[in-house]
């Protein structure tokens, strides 16, 4: 069955072995086109998305005015319009990135280098392309960070296409959101301007995951359940509260004779008080 959507079956040419596959193919494009093009197609859209769900916000929140759209000063886009200068510097990039590209349309531009020959050796099994948008391209050699093997170089790739697939849908809904409302998506948002909002969130979101994870099983898609280490937490919890307040009750007699000794003190200075200001009534009536 699908991963995606349990109540389909699982479309036969996602069977799993690439990244990001999750069985979600409603409309079984997998089957009519070619796999491959459409994986490679994803991935560089996914590319770009990332780019420019980073470079949008932050062009309306660091760019000079005369580099924004309108009386709201909004990213330059096809929907938001473009200034002579904007529209040059867009087709110059967009110019960049089909070169680009062209220089990597064919499938086998990864033939004999050091990522293409570890590519097709992990799907050797599978097929003889490798993996798409596989450019040879690591400077930082962060590509093995889970593991020098295919089960790592899968897993890093999963997380690269989990995140583009966000940002596609974060992209596309700040260029909806602008077109609607004519106000920039940095405008009053938790994310761009200071608040303790988002701590919190975040502070939350931690001490959730210190206790609790969500799961999902065949019967029932959202599940939160307390996880061995969560319980264990917990109970060091109630352990530490418990002694805390068998603590309290020693320490009660001290403080209840400290809050009478006050209450001693309090009166005695009231008593003098009074004194003070009779005695000062006296002394102005014998003026």
């Amino acid at each position: 069955m699908s991963i995606a959507m349990p109540m389909l079956k699982r479309p036969t040419n996602l069977d799993g072995t690439h990244a990001g596959d999750y069985g979600f193919d409603p409309l079984g494009l997998s089957e009519q086109f070619d796999l491959y093009t459409m994986m490679e197609a994803e991935v560089r859209h996914a590319r770009l998305a990332m780019l420019a769900v980073i470079g949008w916000p932050l062009s309306e929140l660091v760019a000079p005015d005369w580099l924004l759209q309108g009386q709201n000063h909004l990213a330059p886009s096809v929907l938001n319009g473009f200034n002579p200068l904007t529209f040059v510097a867009t087709v110059a990039i967009f110019a960049g990135f089909g070169f680009a590209e062209y220089k990597t349309a064919l499938r086998l531009n990864s033939v004999g280098t050091e990522l293409g020959q570890k590519h097709r050796s992990d799907m050797q099994n599978v097929w003889k392309y490798g993996v798409p948008g596989d450019y040879n391209y690591d400077p930082l050699g962060l590509y093995n960070a889970f593991g020098d093997n295919a089960v790592g170089r899968k897993a890093m790739r999963e997380l690269e296409i989990s995140h583009g697939r966000w940002a596609m849908m974060a992209i596309t809904s700040f260029a909806a959101w602008e077109a609607l409302t004519g106000h920039p998506v940095v405008e009053n948002s938790m994310f761009f301007e200071p608040n303790l909002v988002l701590p919190l969130l975040g502070v939350a979101y931690l001490g959730f995951g210190q206790f609790f994870e969500i799961e999902n099983d065949e019967q029932y898609m959202l599940q939160i359940r307390a996880t061995s280490e969560g319980e264990m937490r917990m109970e060091r919890i109630k352990n530490g509260l418990g002694y805390l307040a068998e603590d309290s009750k020693k320490f009660a007699p001290v403080v209840e004779g400290a809050i009478e000794g006050a209450k001693g003190l309090k009166s005695k200075y009231d008593s003098w008080q009074e004194d003070y200001n009779g005695s000062k009534i006296d002394y102005s009536d014998k003026q």
